[in-house]
């Protein structure tokens, strides 16, 4: 089974890097803060770079 990115959203500060970097996962939601949209659009590994990249560390796998 597929694991299920989230981003913390307390933490995110909106600087795009998820949304820029996987388009195919992450979105901006109405608020202009990153949220998953398609968990399934990009594979483990991709979303785990981008979880290395976040500069607050605010993307996690669903526990």
């Amino acid at each position: 089974m597929l694991r299920q990115p989230v981003v913390d959203q307390e933490k995110c500060i909106r600087c795009g890097f998820c949304v820029d970097t996987l388009p195919e996962v992450f979105h901006f939601n109405d608020f202009a803060i990153a949220e998953v949209h398609n968990p399934a659009g990009a594979s483990e590994n991709r979303i785990e770079e981008v979880m290395r990249g976040c500069p607050m560390s605010c993307i996690s796998w669903l526990r």
